[in-house]
């Protein structure tokens, strides 16, 4: 059984949004927002063209005030279903609520399409009136998909047939993972909970957690392909009609990140790859093995082990937050204090984590599985960062809080680090101070190497789905390990073997499903975010303010623009260089620790 610690009762409380899904408040509110719907309709459709500056700012807040309003209620159902996974009765509702979004969203669907459609000449005379420097950004950030937007009943058809096309399918997907369990050491275990035994320190243990891990995915392995074959063939579809010239145009667009940024991301990260590797050889070193396979990359180093209680994680992660910035700590507090957790493994609970801004008129939630290791303290340390940053953005109001995921990652990251630097000064033990070193290099490699090749994978798959038509899991399989291997490799060969079953390994990644293109936004943030650490460390207490006006301003500005306050240009290529230089000091600093121990 997994060991008790603190978290099992730590509950988030929906309430400040709705009682439940059979809340009269939620049904009202839907209804509200339909009959403004059409209100806002016949008020404005056809006309956009005709709008003055002023009557344009007017239409945009009543937009917005409608769409938080449909966003309220969509927030509720998902985080209530993301903890009642299994219950047909929230599954309904949540069903229910998409489709009265989705009807409630194409009845306002024109006033994107209009605006789409004016003249570049007229939408920027537009813009450069005072009246609409609130909504700037947002109105200059539609525009940029007016290529690739199609007609309004085609725009219609699209929104409709989403809920049932990867909407549902990925829906199936998680309630699939919800009720899986994996059979080990006389154990029916949860994604979350065998995937914790992948951190132990006897090898025999995460031997078999991973292979009772790849015969429970194995059992699914058709349904699961045939969901992702699904998915990848939407998406193409979607992409055709548009007309985008790349599988992954669209998610640049949403990440205001350029195509020449992102691929200078990747060949930077690819490059250096046998960072990774070297880091590997010395972990080998340290386990005292001569081969390390995947199911040994998370291992403990000898002697570090030790389970966390949630107290103590509650507590470390505010001493960290609270050092930096009083405010900071402050807002965190909240989470704790006022119910907006979500923290233990449980029936019924989604796997992951993630934190989750609802609107500006309530106030973010997060959701966690602890089950007390090292690494799910910094889990909530990552998941308060995104909290504190939502929370501060709500000052800009729902179209200008939300930001790119490329920056979303930034706060969380940041939170990270934090952490990291407070454990670390606390801790003299030279053997305790390796482990945690090793442990935050673990997840950093995680955040950079590996999602970077995974975007490696998307790439690879999402192109042999276009080119080969539906894909054989063990053609998947193929893909995943040629884009796999190169990350745990270097001149003198493999630093980590891979297993045979490591191979379906693609098949419980969420983000391939959910977000396609997703995953490089996490080595974007991690790299920004460990040149912006570098920043805190030459400023000291002068970058405090300006990183928390950062955070305030949400989404209102371009990435570009919001980092250039801090003096870093994200359009340099060698930009990425910074980051993957602290990587490569904490590699050489990791060496350091091993030989004063004497541990290599």
């Amino acid at each position: 059984m997994t060991e008790a610690t603190g978290a099992e009762d730590v509950r988030w409380d929906l309430s400040d949004l709705y009682a439940g899904a059979d809340d009269p408040g939620l049904w009202a509110d839907l209804d509200a927002a339909e009959a403004e719907a059409d209100r806002f309709r016949a008020a404005y459709h056809d006309r956009i063209a005709d709008l003055d500056a002023g009557a344009l700012n007017q239409a945009v807040a009543r937009l917005e005030a409608l769409e938080q309003q449909l966003a309220r209620a969509g927030s509720f159902i998902h985080l209530l279903h993301a903890t009642h996974a299994d219950d047909p009765e929230v599954g309904a509702a949540l069903t229910r609520v998409e489709e009265r979004g989705t009807a409630i969203g194409n009845r306002v669907l024109f006033f994107q399409l209009e605006w789409q459609a004016l003249s570049e000449e007229a939408a920027q005379a537009l813009l450069a009136e005072p009246g609409l420097a609130d909504y700037h950004h947002f109105l200059e950030t539609a525009r940029r998909y007016a290529p690739y937007r199609l007609s309004e009943p085609e725009e219609r058809v699209l929104a409709e047939k989403q809920l049932t096309a990867r909407s549902a399918w990925t829906r199936l997907f998680d309630e699939t993972f919800t009720r899986l369990r994996f059979e080990v050491d006389g154990e029916a275990l949860s994604e979350e909970e065998i995937l914790a035994r992948l951190k132990e320190e006897d090898r025999g243990t995460r031997q078999r957690a991973a292979e009772a891990f790849t015969d429970g995915l194995d059992e699914q392995l058709p349904l699961l392909t045939h969901i992702f074959n699904t998915v990848l063939s939407d998406k193409a579809i979607e992409d055709r009609l548009r007309g985008y010239p790349h599988w992954l145009t669209e998610r640049n667009l949403d990440n205001e990140a350029s195509d020449t940024m992102v691929d200078a991301l990747v060949d930077r990260v690819t490059d250096r790859y046998p960072l990774m590797a070297r880091y590997y050889r010395l972990k080998a070193s340290l386990l005292g093995v001569d081969t390390l396979f995947d199911y040994d990359r998370y291992a403990p180093i000898p002697g570090t082990q030790r389970t966390v209680s949630w107290e103590e994680a509650q507590r470390t992660v505010l001493e960290a937050y609270g050092a930096f910035s009083t405010d900071m700590r402050a807002i965190a507090e909240m989470f704790f204090d006022l119910g907006w957790v979500d923290a233990p493994v449980a029936d019924g609970k989604i796997g992951g984590a993630f934190s989750h801004p609802a609107t500006p008129d309530a106030h973010p939630y997060v959701l966690v599985n602890f089950t007390g290791t090292p690494g799910d303290v910094m889990t909530l340390a990552h998941e308060l960062g995104h909290g504190v940053h939502q929370y501060l953005a709500r000052e800009q109001g729902h179209f200008n809080a939300d930001t790119p995921l490329t920056t979303a990652e930034t706060a969380s990251v940041f939170g990270e680090m934090l952490t990291f630097e407070h454990l670390m000064g606390q801790e003299s033990d030279p053997q305790v101070r390796l482990g945690l070193l090793c442990n935050k290099l673990e997840e950093m490699f995680a955040t950079v190497f590996r999602q970077v090749a995974m975007n490696r994978f998307e790439d690879a798959v999402h192109t042999a789905r276009r080119e080969e038509g539906e894909l054989a899991a063990e053609r998947v399989g193929e893909l995943w390990r040629a884009t796999q291997r190169p990350q745990f490799a270097d001149e003198a060969g493999e630093a980590v073997r891979m297993t045979e079953g490591y191979g379906h390994w693609w098949s419980y990644i969420p983000h391939f499903l959910h977000v396609p293109g997703y995953v490089y936004a996490y080595a974007f943030g991690e790299l920004l975010t460990l040149a912006l650490y570098e920043r805190y460390r030459e400023q000291g207490e002068a970058f405090v303010p300006q990183y928390m006006e950062l955070l305030r301003a949400g989404g209102s500005e371009a990435p570009e623009a919001l980092m250039g306050r801090l003096g870093l240009d994200l359009a340099d290529p060698g930009f990425w260089d910074k980051g993957l230089d602290v990587l490569e000091g904490m590699v050489g600093q990791a060496e350091e620790l091993a030989a004063e121990t004497g541990a290599d």
